[in-house]
């Protein structure tokens, strides 16, 4: 297969993947206690993010600073997953994704605090932020407090971003992953086992939650990492704003979940918004023949600019 062909064969994976986790978390969540879901997903998807460093001639040894730093982004990246098993008992797939979606906007909203945007940045945050206002009317069966926890989960996940571009992290993103997986699963777990009483999980939910860390942990982080070393990282950025498509189409065929007027028009902003604010960003991936293959996969594959940082750090927690 050409590189080409390679590269969209990865990010279809991604987009495929990644946009469908809404659903695993739905059936996983349906007859497994949120948190107990949640936190031993994580502990399972870090231990094998764990092996494939090790596969990888890596280590897990990184200084206590960046440890520390792993805990602090494990607790809101994870903890910002858990929060969409509890949301999602409440909203429909479609409209959770499409409120994750906007991620980077906040992401942009922390960064003013700090430094000067394009004004198409602006203005592509003031849009989204008008998009998250149609969509926050519950609609659809949708619960109020369930939006809000949506709502909630972006902004942890927008933060755990942006910090994780400001800290001293592991510089194998396999290590970080892995570290900050296995963090946010054993700060849940002791809560998620109080949650545990007469544990029956159907086969819907097991194969929701074995789908949640194999594919949308480990296969879909791994396409991910290698389309940041060998794609344009404009079009790897993408994946923020299929996602959302992909997550409301499958909603639509699998829970007969309905698309009504103010979800669309909510949803045509918020894409919108997100490719405005995720493709302004400057910077690409370095090609391979500038001596950046598939395999290494440094912290340092991409250049440092804003959004090539604050990619990164969403990759996995917010599967």
């Amino acid at each position: 297969m050409s590189r080409g062909g390679r590269v969209w064969a990865a990010l279809i994976t991604v987009y495929v993947i990644w946009g469908s986790t809404y659903l695993g978390i739905y059936y996983a969540g349906r007859t497994i206690p949120p948190l107990f879901a949640a936190s031993t997903r994580f502990i399972a998807s870090g231990t094998i993010m764990a092996m494939v460093v090790f596969a990888r001639g890596g280590t897990l040894r990184v200084s206590r600073r960046a440890v520390l730093s792993c805990v602090l982004i494990g607790c809101l990246l994870p903890g910002a997953n858990s929060i969409l098993f509890f949301a999602e008992r409440n909203v429909p797939t479609g409209l959770a994704s499409l409120i994750i979606a906007s991620v980077p906007l906040w992401v942009a909203a922390l960064r003013l605090t700090q430094e000067r945007l394009p004004w198409q940045v602006l203005a592509g945050v003031g849009m989204g932020f008008a998009g998250v206002g149609v969509l926050a009317q519950p609609s659809g069966g949708a619960k109020w407090w369930g939006i809000a926890l949506c709502v909630l989960s972006a902004v942890m996940w927008a933060t755990g971003s942006f910090l994780s571009s400001r800290l001293e992290m592991p510089r194998d993103p396999f290590a970080a992953t892995s570290l900050e997986m296995l963090a946010g699963g054993f700060v849940m777990l002791p809560m998620g086992l109080l949650t545990v009483h007469s544990f029956s999980p159907s086969a819907s939910s097991i194969a929701g939650w074995v789908y949640l860390v194999l594919f949308g942990s480990v296969v879909g982080y791994t396409a991910y990492v290698w389309l940041l070393a060998n794609a344009p990282l404009g079009l790897v950025s993408t994946y923020a704003y299929v996602n959302p498509v992909v997550a409301i189409t499958l909603g639509v065929i699998f829970l007969d979940e309905q698309l009504t007027w103010r979800l669309l028009f909510g949803a045509g902003i918020v894409v919108a918004a997100v490719a405005t604010v995720v493709r302004k960003e400057p910077g690409t991936a370095p090609p391979p023949d500038e001596g950046v293959i598939c395999e290494p996969l440094e912290a340092e594959v991409v250049r440092p600019d804003w959004h090539a940082r604050e990619l990164p750090a969403r990759r996995v927690a917010e599967r």
